[in-house]
């Protein structure tokens, strides 16, 4: 007899499993419509890869896994696919989540299932994975992928296998009956992990108020070398670390795995799954649930289809709604009250718990707390319930983390001794979501700050490698005019003063009155060319009814007003000089003269034209300067300017453009005109 040790803690509350194992389990058969939720188990939800419309087969992959820990979900029978949507689930807040709607066809037509019952000779990894991809996770309740947690970490070494039967929740049967009907395929799975794992040994933990499925394990045992323990029934004694506790003495450390010790559970309803899908192909796509309560008149367990409404499964029990105040989906204990009777069966849904109101009463209202400390007692973690109450109502949530809040298994146990029927549990769920979802928040704001430093970093990155290509072309720049200047023996800055001196002196002339007059007719020629421009700028501003007019206005009468000084000026002058009798300015006078004559023609001949001959006059002159910006900005990337310049040239082809096709469209309304 193997030696069983004890854990802190636990209660006794009434079983009340014998209503529900008094038959053998039943096919609850396909309902009028499947709801399969895409997120069944702890992880990630998985990922929808089929359409609207389209017919699938018994067991084929409707979504697919989405990351390591994620699990797919399959068709449970052949159908169409009549909706993809959010529904309601079984969860205890009520909401709706991502469902994929099966409509079944009554065929119920498989998809071709190859299994391997010479798993032996397959990789371990390989044999991993298609525990994976057959969409296993946990059946007792929690959901964690089982692919997970056989993927131990390399080094470890696991010393014990343990197949937790202990099913220690009251009213539930689901296990209890599948060690009864399927010992045979318990015992083929727990070799499968035996083979994966690499145990020392195997052991089968069972609760002594089980002694039919005791008898059943033991006798499919014989000569497999797998070892099936008893043990005195205590709640909550199927708790995963419990469970390590009573059968090898060893404590998982707060917040560690039971891999750090050496350890690897699974739970009865998880190992027939596997024994299903290596040995026979076939993915997760049902699972045995037990109805039972006063409220419905045939408590028992059914093999039901993952996705069936609960209303469905409950009518096969002859449910009695009036008789039901609420429906809970798993035990009195851990269970919670589903929000609408129309919810579907999950893969954890072990048990659909339909109590009248004298066999499970509604809780009283809670009192204040008398500080008895029956919590810390019952409490199977060791924790301090009545200190976790505190923090969670204070929402301390340090506190609370400090105070190992997170090894709290939910099981109910200190809420049920509270003499002031404290709902304890439902304070500690809240106050883990909430650090739950401020962690997540952390995270995307660590994650967000990451981005931006990176981003910052890229920046400074490119304008450094900015400034090094400046630096290199005002360094080549640099050499190539001392490289001149040394070819023609000079120094090149006397050259480059020299070369600005003889500009400076052509531009002058040698004479003086000369040069005074050239100035003036320049400024003449000028004048007239900035009016010029100001008024193309300004008709092209009343064309487009733009704000600027005005201000454009105010412009062209200034230019005006200096062109006519300047006209002015140059006649004054000419007038001296004739009285003095230079002869020699008339010529250049003469010039200005027709320069301007010339100007205020082009002025009279623009103004003639009609609108369509002007719009077209306008779109040349753009298309000229577009062409000679072109010219002068590729001219600019040869000689390796600064990138200021080219940035600046670059920006004035963009704008000519625009005002090119601004031009056209001109145009055409015009010629339409």
């Amino acid at each position: 007899m193997r030696k069983t040790y004890g854990f802190h803690g636990g209660i006794h509350p009434p079983e009340n499993k014998h209503q529900s194992v008094r038959t053998p389990i039943a096919d609850a058969g396909i309902p009028p419509e499947l709801v399969i939720p895409l997120s069944q188990h702890i992880g990630t939800p998985a990922g929808v890869i089929v359409e609207i419309g389209e017919h699938v087969l018994k067991g084929q992959m409707i979504a697919e896994a989405q990351g390591f820990m994620s699990v797919p979900k399959h068709a449970p029978t052949s159908g169409t696919i009549s909706a993809i949507e959010d529904r309601q689930i079984a969860h205890p807040s009520g909401h709706f989540a991502p469902c994929i709607v099966l409509t079944p066809d009554g065929r119920d037509e498989w998809i071709a299932c190859s299994g391997r019952p010479d798993y032996e000779s397959m990789d371990k990894l390989a044999l991993i994975d298609l525990i994976r991809h057959a969409g296993i996770a946990g059946m007792g309740g929690a959901g964690f992928p089982s692919s997970v947690k056989l993927s131990v970490k390399p080094g470890t070494e696991i010393e014990t296998l343990i197949i937790n039967g202990t099913e220690c929740e009251p009213y539930i049967t689901a296990d209890d009956v599948l060690m009864r009907e399927r010992a045979d395929q318990i015992i083929e799975g727990a070799k499968i992990l035996r083979y994966i794992i690499g145990p020392r040994e195997t052991l089968i933990g069972v609760e002594d108020n089980k002694p039919e499925g005791i008898a059943a394990l033991r006798a499919a045992t014989e000569g497999s070398g797998i070892e099936v323990v008893q043990f005195p029934t205590k709640y909550p004694s199927g708790g995963e670390k419990q469970l390590i506790e009573i059968l090898t003495g060893k404590q998982v450390p707060s917040g560690g795995l039971p891999s750090q010790v050496g350890v690897v559970c699974q739970n009865i309803g998880s190992t027939v799954a596997i024994y299903q899908a290596v040995v026979h192909g076939r993915p997760l796509i049902s699972r045995v649930t037990t109805v039972t309560g006063a409220a419905v008149r045939e408590p028992q367990n059914f093999q039901a289809l993952i996705g069936t409404p609960m209303r469905y499964l409950l009518e096969k029990a002859g449910y009695q709604p009036e008789k039901n105040r609420r429906l809970i989906m798993g035990g009195p204990m851990m269970g919670f009250t589903v929000p609408d009777i129309d919810v579907p069966i999950v893969k954890t849904t072990n048990c659909l718990l339909a109590p009248t109101e004298d066999e499970l009463p509604t809780p009283p209202p809670a009192q204040a707390c008398i500080r008895c400390g029956m919590c810390a007692e019952a409490c199977p973690a060791s924790l301090l319930p009545q200190q976790l109450f505190w923090f969670a109502q204070g929402k301390e949530f340090e506190k609370l983390e400090h105070h190992n809040l997170f090894d709290c298994i939910e099981c109910g146990a200190c809420s049920y001794v509270c003499p002031s029927n404290i709902p304890l549990v439902q304070y500690y769920r809240a106050s883990k979501a909430e650090i739950l979802q401020m962690r997540r928040d952390h995270e995307k704001a660590e994650a967000s700050r990451i981005r931006f430093e990176a981003r910052q970093h890229r920046l400074e990155q490119a304008e450094a490698e900015k400034e090094a290509k400046r630096a290199a072309r005002k360094k080549a720049a640099e050499k190539r005019a001392q490289s001149a200047g040394a070819d023609s023996g000079e120094d090149p800055i006397q050259a480059a003063i020299a070369r600005a001196q003889a500009k400076k002196a052509a531009q002058h002339g040698a004479g003086g009155e000369q040069s005074e007059l050239e100035m003036l007719e320049k400024a003449v020629v000028s004048a007239q060319k900035r009016l010029d421009t100001a008024t193309a700028k300004l008709e092209e501003a009343r064309s487009q009814n733009s704000d600027l007019v005005d201000a454009l206005q105010t412009g062209v009468d200034k230019t005006r007003d200096k062109l006519a000084k300047a006209e002015q000026a140059l006649t004054a002058y000419q007038q001296a000089q004739g009285e003095g009798g230079a002869a020699q300015s008339e010529p250049p006078a003469d010039a200005a003269k027709a320069a301007i004559e010339k100007a205020l023609a082009k002025r009279q001949a623009e103004a003639s034209l009609s609108p369509a001959e002007k719009a077209r006059a306008d779109l040349a002159k753009l298309q000229q300067r577009l062409q000679k910006t072109e010219a002068t900005l590729a001219q600019s990337r040869s000689n390796g300017d600064e990138e200021k310049v080219i940035e600046a040239l670059e920006s004035t082809v963009a704008r000519l453009t625009g005002k090119i096709s601004a031009a056209e469209q001109q145009l055409q309304q015009a010629e339409d005109a």
